[in-house]
């Protein structure tokens, strides 16, 4: 194995490109950042060799004139029975059973197989616009959530130089006894190395996460009500040791207009006509949203009548060609009577009708 390669450096290089290079490639293939992932740990192995060696002038120097340093000793992760030490009495606490020895076994293997657990989603409710609600559109939404940390891409810790480990002194091995039965399994802190190849990361106080301020984009599809449910893919909370991401959940709340009502797809507006327009009909203009249409009123229209403009409702998301209408309901008005003339029309026109209005009511 060239050492050299394993670094993607060049011979030439100075000892400022060998460390730039170690702490490149073992913070891209750390365990804690690839879960799971055999080759990269086998690819950090490696890495961590040739730094051993080219990372010392003495054993760099030894590896260039073909004098191949000692490879360094890599120590499964497993608990090796090394016999028995009878040399000390195995009383009270130190006098483990079976069950207590084996459940260091189980422990173990139990930290192994933990996954990656996906992030927690993120809820919201966010107010529309009635317009918005009905022509769906894209409307922006600030939400906090947690963030993979950058400084050390939610490993929880950054690489550093090799440094001999504390826990174990540099052995890379733990040593203990269960009543006269002595144990050997690699350490835990440097995972069998002898080396510390990784610290806390600061940035984020090891917790792998950071919270963040972010801009989402929820897309509103044409003719949402109010209570509907909307999913944001990947926009929830960052997942702990590499996970996937969350899902984010806006629920959506219309808010109503100045005019218009809605009935499912269709759209209701009540629009004044005045009472000589009602009686001798005419052509009259009314909202919509999207600007006013003509509409024509039949003579004799009674306040309430309702009357319809096709494909001026809601549209459906799923068939353009298929919105709703508008109705319109029509409310006469009596314009103000300012002068004796108008009066006088007025007083002649009941002469000239004389209808009582209000006979069904005793009928």
């Amino acid at each position: 194995m060239d050492l050299y390669s394993v670094l993607d450096l060049m011979p030439a290089a100075t000892p400022a490109d060998v460390e730039r290079a170690y702490l490149r490639l073992a913070r891209r293939y750390h365990p804690g950042i690839n879960p799971g992932d055999r080759l990269a740990a086998e690819r950090f192995r490696q890495v961590q060799e040739a730094y051993e060696v080219l990372g010392d002038p003495a054993r760099r120097q030894q590896y260039d004139r073909g004098q191949h340093g000692r490879p360094v000793a890599t120590v499964e992760a497993t608990i090796a029975f090394e016999g028995f030490d009878f040399s000390a009495m195995a009383q009270g606490a130190e006098a483990a059973t079976f069950s207590e020895m084996f459940a260091d076994v189980f422990q173990d293997a139990a930290r192994r197989v933990i996954a990656p657990d996906r992030g927690a989603s993120l809820e919201l409710a966010m107010q529309v616009s009635f317009e918005e609600g009905v022509r769906g559109g894209a409307v922006p939404v600030s939400v906090v959530r947690q963030e993979r940390c950058a400084a050390c891409a939610g490993a929880g810790v950054v690489a550093v130089a090799p440094v001999a480990c504390p826990a174990c002194g540099g052995q890379g091995a733990a040593r203990w006894a269960r009543g006269h039965m002595v144990f050997t399994k690699a350490c835990e802190r440097c995972g069998g190395s002898g080396h510390m190849t990784s610290a806390a990361c600061r940035a984020c106080g090891s917790s792998g996460l950071q919270a963040r301020s972010e801009v989402v984009t929820v897309r509103i599809p044409p003719g949402i009500e109010t209570h509907a449910r909307l999913v944001v893919p990947g926009r929830g909370h960052a997942g702990s040791r590499g996970g996937a991401a969350g899902d984010l959940y806006v629920t959506i709340e219309v808010r109503p207009h100045a005019i218009f009502r809605r009935d499912g797809r269709d759209l209701h507006v009540t629009v004044p006509v005045a009472i000589h327009e009602a009686a001798l009909g005419a052509k009259i203009e009314v909202p919509t949203l999207d600007g006013p249409v003509s509409l024509r009123v039949p003579p004799g229209t009674a306040a309430g009548t309702r009357l319809r403009v096709r494909g001026h409702g809601v549209p459906s998301p799923d068939n353009p060609d298929a919105a709703g209408d508008l109705w319109v309901e029509i409310q006469v008005v009596l314009p103000p009577v300012r002068d004796e003339r108008s009066k006088a029309l007025l007083r002649e026109f009941a002469r000239l009708n004389p209808v009582d209005v209000r006979a069904h009511l005793f009928s």
